[in-house]
């Protein structure tokens, strides 16, 4: 029985560590914005392909039902996976709040996190249907996102940070 009960800790123990995300709450200071943005962007072209594909095997004459749906599970799996970024690196961690009386601060703020609501709800758009404006849209906010918060120093998509940079 104490076998049974330690073997049924580990496992939980186990499952559990395995859903910790990859980067915590825990205020270590080691942060990789622009790797995260580029990583948006990648889900994004993901997205674009996946949608792409579902309406090329929906055109077919004999549909490939599973390749349809696995296409979709992928869509939606990179949606959310924008989603987690947005919300939990960038609202939870990484967007401060504004010292109070400091009016370019407050808006600044203002419109870091309307970008960044514009990208859950663009990556919500997209589990709904395969239209591309929303590719267009996401990448747009993400870019406005990039300016605002990157400043003159602002990466490209796809590219990474000079070493030893840092916001």
């Amino acid at each position: 029985m104490r076998l049974f009960a330690i073997s049924a800790i580990a496992i939980l123990s186990l499952s559990v560590a395995n859903n910790v995300s990859a980067h915590c709450e825990v205020p270590c200071g080691i942060y990789d914005d622009e790797a995260r943005a580029n990583l948006i962007a990648e889900h994004i072209g993901t997205i674009e392909k996946s949608m792409k594909q579902i309406v090329a095997l929906s055109a077919e004459a004999e549909t490939n039902q599973n390749q349809i749906v696995r296409w979709i599970n992928n869509k939606e799996t990179h949606a959310s996976e924008i989603q987690q970024l947005v919300h939990q690196y960038f609202m939870t961690q990484r967007i401060k709040l504004p010292a109070a009386g400091d009016a370019v601060a407050v808006a600044k703020y203002h419109m870091e996190l309307s970008q960044l609501h514009q990208l859950l709800v663009y990556a919500m758009k997209t589990k709904q249907t395969t239209d591309l404006a929303f590719i267009d849209k996401l990448r747009e906010s993400l870019t406005a996102f990039r300016g605002s918060y990157f400043g003159a120093k602002a990466m490209p998509e796809g590219s990474h940070k000079p070493e030893g940079s840092h916001k």
